[in-house]
């Protein structure tokens, strides 16, 4: 059974989509630690990050890095911080956080955003994606 990942690249699933290639795919944590929270995931279904090949592994780092910089420009912060936990869903991915303290990758708490709120923050990272 395709994980809730691959459901939203194949489309079955809507999101609030930043950026995509032809092996990666980034969008919006519908349940943000902060604004602008972004999961970036390979298109190809994968457990666990480190049992990527290698190529792969690094090539969703430098999506990663790159979807990092347009965050950066387009999401007031001071800093884009990384997390890979990789339990709550089964497929790969790296969650990319606008922070200002280390307080700010907090998991435990969580926002809700409306969703027009959701659209104008995707919008304005994939439009910073370079």
């Amino acid at each position: 059974m395709a994980s809730i990942f691959s459901r939203i690249v194949a489309g079955e699933i809507p999101c609030y989509k930043v950026a995509e290639d032809d092996r990666h795919f980034a969008f919006l944590d519908i349940n943000p630690v902060a604004k602008g929270h972004t999961l970036v995931i390979p298109k190809r279904e994968m457990s666990y990050i480190f049992d990527l090949p290698e190529d792969e592994y690094v090539a969703l780092q430098l999506f990663a890095r790159k979807v990092a910089a347009a965050m950066q420009r387009a999401v007031p912060c001071t800093r884009i911080g990384e997390a890979v936990i990789g339990l709550e869903v089964p497929h790969t991915h790296i969650h990319l956080v606008p922070i200002t303290t280390e307080a700010d990758m907090n998991f435990s708490h969580k926002l809700s955003l409306p969703a027009e709120e959701m659209e104008a923050i995707a919008a304005a990272i994939a439009a910073e994606v370079k």
